[in-house]
């Protein structure tokens, strides 16, 4: 190799030593989703940043979607899928299913994959070690007809009442990536259905995490001429929301990430998992690539 590209590698080593300093021993919590989940190229990807990260002494939290994924299942088992403003209703014969998707098929082949990759990844739900506490979800819309409130039942979709994080601490100091699945038990013991955006907040909020990173199928958070934003603070992203350039999907992601800032966490950021690396790009360069948000 020619020494030019060899001294170009060191200094991107060199480049990275001050965000390798800064994060030791911190806790970054990582919503994986999207392409980055179906791509081979992109889940191999993905598996050795993380494996990365735990080696020089940074501690991941995976939380992982799969929306998709549950509603193919759903097709073959000839269960049809209903969605009130981009959320799942949930029924009873459809909870079994969600929970063998996303607790096992998707949850292990993540593990799969991070362990195959040389690091040492568990899978878990929310409800082992009862790690999300959580009740129904009650969706409460104004009804165009009476303009009076009314309660849209969701089924079992899960609004989430606390975490117990005690588990995640046990596999850390083991040191084991936790990567978990977005399901929780209810009020009665029945298993619920959880936005995996609102889990990962969650928890990063419970463990007072140095970074929440939203992983998604666009570059982040764009302006009104369709410019990505690099970095919003809370006024901001509240006034874009209010105007509505901020809009559809990106409105509950936005909201996560503040709510995240809100208990504690440092930084939050939506970042762009269909290019390669993405989380070690976002974390240790200066320009990062997607949306990071801060307070103030």
């Amino acid at each position: 190799m020619p020494i030019k590209k060899l001294i170009h590698k060191a200094e991107t080593l060199i480049e990275a030593l001050p965000f390798i300093k800064n994060f030791y021993g911190k806790t970054i919590v990582i919503k994986y989703g999207g392409n980055a989940m179906v791509s081979e190229d992109l889940k191999k990807t993905f598996a050795l940043d993380v494996i990365m990260m735990k080696y020089i002494g940074i501690n991941p939290i995976i939380v992982h979607g799969g929306g998709p994924q549950i509603g193919k299942t759903l097709e073959m088992f000839g269960i049809q899928s209903k969605f009130v403003d981009g959320q799942r209703v949930t029924s009873k014969e459809m909870i079994g299913v969600v929970e063998m998707v996303l607790g096992g098929k998707i949850n292990q082949e993540i593990v799969s994959q991070i362990n195959q990759q040389g690091g040492s990844a568990v899978g878990i739900t929310g409800k082992d070690g009862d790690l999300i506490q959580a009740k129904r979800f009650r969706k409460v819309k104004i009804c165009p007809e009476t303009n009076r409130p009314e309660i849209i039942d969701l089924g079992l979709v899960g609004d989430i009442k606390k975490i117990n994080p005690g588990i995640l601490e046990t596999l850390d100091r083991d040191k084991y990536i936790p990567v978990i699945a977005p399901i929780g038990r209810g009020e009665e013991g029945e298993t619920l259905n959880i936005n995996a955006d609102f889990v990962a907040s969650k928890i990063a909020s419970a463990l007072k995490a140095e970074k929440l990173l939203l992983m998604t199928d666009i570059e982040g958070v764009k302006d009104k001429k369709h410019k990505l934003i690099s970095e919003l603070n809370r006024k901001e992203a509240e006034k874009l929301v209010r105007t509505k350039v901020i809009k559809d999907g990106m409105i509950p992601k936005v909201q996560c990430c503040l709510d995240a800032l809100k208990a504690g966490v440092s930084k939050a950021h939506i970042i762009d998992g269909r290019i390669k690396h993405s989380l070690l790009l976002e974390i240790f360069t200066e320009e990062g690539i997607g949306t990071q948000i801060v307070e103030k």
